[in-house]
């Protein structure tokens, strides 16, 4: 009996205990005999609608700016690629033994003379003096500068235009044709000139019996000229010898084949 009393007080103390701690944590209304811990605080940037903008617009500004300068870039590249290409070109068209300092003077003075010369002449004379003068004093003050210039404006226009080049070329070969018939021209009258005059220095010297010969120098000349004019007429004469023959033969042929007509007839 004492036992079982003893038992009773216990379990109903559990109980009590029990229900109150439930009832303890479910009253949020009452504080709590234990320190509660710190809880942690955690910071979260969210920018503003201005910071949003400002950074948009300042990222299309940095990619203009790389834009605009990859592409100055490639056209400064595109620049010094263009000097270099114009340098070596100059450098293979001058020619290292031709000094261009005083030369280039010349050619310009030779020029302007072109364009003097010209000044009170027609039209035509005014416009082709000044650059004939500049070709003929560039080919003899700068020739191998003027060659080197010449074929590479040659090879551009056989590039580029083709047709033009191909006239160009006939009318380069009909002018040097052109150009030697006149030097061969005049070199016959010059050769023509010199042996009349000698021809006639000698007939003076016969007539009057001065030795002109001897005194201009002409001896040698003299005799040159007698053997060239003996060469000539004996030339000449060959020649007109030549289609006489000819005709004679065939007039002998024409007669022998009469008479042996005449003797078959008979």
């Amino acid at each position: 009996m004492f036992r079982s009393a003893s038992r009773l007080p216990r379990r109903a103390l559990l109980t009590a205990t029990i229900a109150g701690t439930a009832v303890g944590l479910h009253d949020p209304s009452k504080l709590s005999i234990y320190p509660e811990p710190t809880p942690d605080v955690l910071l979260v940037e969210s920018p503003s609608e201005l910071e949003k903008q400002i950074g948009v617009a300042r990222r299309h500004v940095h990619r203009a700016y790389s834009d605009a300068h990859a592409h100055i870039q490639g056209w400064v590249s595109k620049w010094i690629g263009v000097e270099h290409a114009v340098e070596n070109r100059v450098k293979s068209i001058i020619s290292p033994e031709e000094s261009m300092t005083p030369n280039l003077l010349y050619v310009g003075v030779a020029t302007l003379t072109g364009s003097i010369l010209g000044r009170n002449r027609i039209l035509l004379t005014r416009l082709l003096l000044p650059p004939i003068f500049l070709v003929a004093s560039a080919k003899y003050f700068i020739p191998k500068t003027t060659h080197n210039l010449s074929s590479y404006l040659g090879s551009l226009e056989e590039t580029y235009l083709p047709e033009v080049a191909a006239k160009h070329e006939i009318a380069k070969a009909h002018s040097a044709m052109t150009w030697e018939r006149v030097k061969e021209a005049t070199k016959n009258g010059r050769e023509q000139i010199n042996h009349g005059a000698v021809v006639a220095i000698a007939k003076v010297q016969e007539v009057t019996g001065l030795k002109l010969q001897e005194t201009l120098g002409w001896k040698e000349e003299a005799k040159k000229a007698f053997a060239d004019a003996k060469a000539e007429a004996k030339r000449v004469v060959e020649e007109v010898e030549k289609p006489i023959e000819k005709d004679v033969a065939a007039i002998k042929e024409t007669v022998a084949k009469e008479v042996e007509e005449v003797k078959k007839a008979s």
